[in-house]
């Protein structure tokens, strides 16, 4: 499922018009980046949580030349997913 038809089943299923769904949808991913750049956790209850973990310095290989790179620490998004979630998909 893209975008477009995500946000098309949020207009079909809560009778909104496709333009405030995809508004919706905006201000909800904007909401969560942002609580994320933040480093807070997000948690939606059976859903799940969204939240940012540190990932430390390494050293890798050019899989074209076979030379060591050194690969820069970075923050990453991380998503657990619910219990219930967990549940519908597994039925």
């Amino acid at each position: 499922m893209n975008k477009a038809e995500l946000i098309e089943a949020i207009a079909s299923e809560s009778n909104l018009s496709k333009a405030d769904a995809g508004r919706a949808l905006d201000a909800i991913t904007g909401s969560i980046t942002k609580a994320l750049k933040k480093g807070d956790k997000i948690s939606l209850v059976g859903f799940g949580t969204y939240s940012v973990t540190k990932r430390a310095a390494r050293m890798g290989r050019n899989p074209q030349t076979g030379k060591a790179i050194k690969i820069a620490a970075k923050k990453v998004a991380k998503f657990k997913a619910g219990t219930d979630l967990n549940k519908t998909i597994n039925k």
